[in-house]
């Protein structure tokens, strides 16, 4: 197995002891090596047939949309699923829980991100009022026994909580209202959400304590520098999958056949192409 760890700096000479923001260059050079890992775990995964579940939580404006990013943008999307479910519309609210879910779990062959997930009931739903209580309790004692059921199954689960400070989500919302190439990702539960801090902290707490299980841990990422974050998570997954780089078929390109040959860049004169402003 590759050591997909990421590569420890010096302590920061500062006196609150937290670590300097990650320089840019450090941290695509890092992302790069990282990244590259994340190809040789996709043909393991192909190859091996293997099923993976990653479920990052956390707190709005945790870094969750930027680490998911950070893992997918050099790998096949075919491989590496991304589910982000909507809210349940009136049929799937009839269903059983975990219903809408498991829809989405892999087949042979595939790593499924989910970008919030089943514990949605554990975290949003408790917090603003979307379930009983007599449905959040039997989240909470369900849920252990249904992950033993698919860890049981074959397939490998991770469940990562990205942990981000009330100052910098304050910031983080802050620049989602006056910048508009982030005020998409505002959502209507984020300000609401904003104000029940403790509350959340509360039902993270509770979630913790009920879910952290042998058979399927919690991974506790802190977030506040979101370079960071994406590297430390992308690391982990790799350590913890013992995947192993597969040998590949040398590939020879072949030319250009020269059969039915004609002037085919002759023939689009008079389309309609793009105005080349750039």
């Amino acid at each position: 197995m590759k050591n997909g760890g990421a590569k420890r700096e010096g302590k920061a000479g500062r006196k609150d002891g937290k670590a300097h923001k990650m320089k840019a260059k450090a941290y695509e050079k890092e992302l790069r090596r990282l990244q590259a890992e994340l190809c040789h775990l996709q043909e393991w995964v192909k190859a091996t047939g293997q099923r993976i579940i990653v479920v990052l939580e956390g707190r709005d404006a945790a870094g969750k949309g930027g680490t998911i990013k950070a893992i997918t943008e050099r790998v096949s999307p075919r491989v590496f699923r991304v589910v982000a479910l909507p809210a349940p519309s009136d049929r799937e609210k009839s269903q059983m829980y975990m219903q809408r879910y498991m829809q989405h779990f892999p087949a042979a062959g595939e790593v499924v991100i989910f970008d919030r997930s089943w514990y949605n009931r554990a975290g949003v739903e408790r917090v603003m009022g979307f379930c009983t209580d007599e449905q959040y309790e039997r989240f909470l004692e369900l849920c252990p026994i249904t992950e033993k059921y698919i860890v049981d199954g074959g397939i490998i689960l991770m469940k990562y909580w990205l942990e981000v400070g009330n100052e910098e989500q304050e910031r983080r919302f802050a620049a989602r209202i006056t910048d508009p190439l982030r005020q998409w990702k505002l959502s209507p539960m984020d300000l609401p959400g904003r104000t029940k801090w403790y509350e959340y902290s509360c039902a993270r707490d509770r979630m913790l304590k009920a879910t952290d299980t042998k058979h399927a841990p919690w991974f506790l990422v802190r977030s506040d520098d979101k370079k960071r974050a994406r590297l430390n998570t992308i690391a982990h997954i790799l350590s913890r999958i013992p995947y192993k780089k597969v040998a590949r078929e040398k590939i020879k390109l072949p030319k250009r056949g020269k059969k039915h040959a004609y002037d085919d860049q002759a023939s689009l004169k008079g389309r309609r192409f793009v105005p080349e402003r750039h």
